[in-house]
């Protein structure tokens, strides 16, 4: 019963932070409420700084890797509220980074790409893979967008569980409208991805979400 409460909280809250103006949130029968994504965070190596795109929020990637992590995110308040101890902090546009070619070996991008427009996906791909040096590795977690189940649905609303290395434990909840996104998972994105240049070392399929790991070529 407490666990039902909890999520049932959670997902309120998600929605009202995605649509802070009421008349732009979800009415009856308009949001679509996915199963809890359980997501547990490996603590993976990482030679020198890592560059996380859309490291505000509850900034996961900086609370993992400390120092190492150059986080960026379009929201100036989302990065400051961010904890963890990550080295930089800047509002940058993933579409349009500011680093010169081959500066970082490592770049991760943690349930991000679900609020980047799906039209921009080839653009933020380009940037990362202009920015890893040759044998450089991007990590992305991402959730696998459901079918409506009604046809008045036009958000989607996914409660999170995650586990960071040493075991602590995060709970929050992902929103974002499906507009486009409906169905959409790890084999449109990697058919992107590849189409950017990077080949394919690891994909995981779970339960709502995926992990790929993607190298780009020495």
């Amino acid at each position: 019963m407490k666990k039902a409460l909890f999520l049932i909280l959670l997902a309120a809250a998600a929605v009202a932070f995605l649509f802070s103006d009421a008349q732009d949130r979800p009415g009856p029968g308009q949001l679509l409420q996915h199963p809890r994504l359980d997501v547990v965070l490996p603590d993976f190596a990482a030679e020198g700084l890592i560059l996380d795109i859309g490291g505000g929020g509850e900034g996961i990637i900086g609370q993992a890797k400390g120092k190492q992590v150059v986080a960026i995110d379009l929201s100036q308040r989302e990065l400051v509220d961010a904890p963890g101890e990550p080295l930089l902090k800047i509002v940058m546009d993933a579409r349009e980074l500011k680093f010169l070619d081959r500066t970082f070996a490592t770049a991760t991008v943690f349930f991000t790409f679900m609020y980047i427009n799906p039209a921009d996906h080839a653009k933020v791909l380009a940037e990362l893979h202009r920015v890893l040096r040759p044998g450089g590795r991007l990590l992305v977690w991402d959730v696998l967008f459901p079918k409506k189940t009604d046809p008045r649905q036009i958000s989607v609303v996914y409660p999170l569980h995650i586990t960071l290395p040493g075991g602590k434990e995060v709970n929050t909840g992902y929103g974002v409208r499906l507009n486009d996104r409906e169905g959409r998972g790890a084999a449109e994105f990697l058919e992107l991805a590849t189409a950017a240049g990077f080949d394919v070392l690891t994909r995981q399929d779970e339960k709502g979400w995926y992990f790929v790991e993607l190298t780009k070529p020495a």
